[in-house]
């Protein structure tokens, strides 16, 4: 019932291995630290690429090589869709990823993908991955172990860590993402929170038919199946398991516990899934 596949189409997800087959979806998350500390991460070229310091240059990752953007044109088109193109004596850099100056970078583990955009004043922590087309917006403060898919957003003021979107996952604007996962094309509303952590101690259990799960966890977010979206200034309690299609509506709370597919969430949505009256 708890498996990904029953969340997830991991088909196109080039990490699709961090879900086990028959295993609660939230053990991904266990898996996570494993399965990024053993990842074969690019050397960073640290004479364009300081530790910890902000850039001072734009820098160009293309063709597994660093190179500094001066004397290369840029035109910022939009990520997500592959317009953002890189040109060298009028050629184009085919898949060139872009890191702006004034981005940071804390440590030395980091994979992009092809034609990724990180902005200006974007504060990344590694273990870090993403795969093609996906962007990191400015004030974005990524915390460590987050992974992305392809043709995500990490957007402006959002913070994340311990996180997991699959592709085409958004978080756009002032959303925060501590121990989640997104599923393929999940979407945020602007100041989104996704709480992880109870007022009282012990593991977050998920609750469903009068049942309760325990997850193994003291810290766990929200976890949304494909399809599933949040209005603005939403919130999800400590352990809110979202089916595919779900919608939490602007300004209300979906409850810890599972929540069927395509349940309309309005206000402290029940755990069962059904849609709040």
């Amino acid at each position: 019932m708890f498996s990904a596949e029953n969340f997830f189409d991991l088909r196109d997800f080039a990490h699709a291995a961090i879900f086990a087959p028959d295993a609660p979806v939230w053990q991904a998350l266990d898996a996570l630290k494993g399965y990024m500390d053993g990842y074969n991460y690019p050397v960073l070229d640290r004479d364009l690429l300081p530790d910890g310091k902000p850039l001072p240059k734009t820098v160009v990752f293309h063709d597994g090589c660093w190179r500094s953007a001066a004397g290369l044109t840029i035109e910022y088109g939009d990520t997500n869709k592959g317009k953002l193109a890189v040109f060298a004596d009028g050629k184009r850099l085919d898949g060139a990823t872009v890191i702006m100056a004034g981005a940071v970078l804390v440590g030395g583990r980091f994979a992009f993908g092809r034609g990724v955009l990180v902005e200006s004043q974007a504060m990344l922590k590694a273990p870090f991955i993403c795969d093609d087309h996906t962007e990191i917006r400015q004030g974005a403060y990524l915390r460590g172990y987050c992974l992305a898919g392809k043709r995500c957003v990490l957007g402006h003021a959002t913070e994340v860590k311990n996180s997991i979107f699959l592709n085409d996952a958004k978080a756009g604007h002032f959303a925060y993402l501590g121990d989640s996962i997104l599923g393929n094309h999940c979407n945020l509303g602007a100041g989104t929170k996704f709480a992880n952590l109870r007022f009282i101690s012990g593991n977050i259990a998920i609750r469903h038919n009068k049942q309760f799960f325990d997850t193994g966890r003291r810290k766990l977010g929200a976890i949304l199946g494909d399809g599933s979206q949040t209005g603005c200034n939403s919130v999800t309690s400590p352990g809110a398991i979202l089916g595919r299609d779900c919608a939490l509506f602007p300004n209300a709370t979906a409850a810890s516990g599972f929540h069927a597919d395509r349940a309309l969430l309005r206000s402290g949505g029940c755990p069962s899934g059904h849609p709040a009256k």
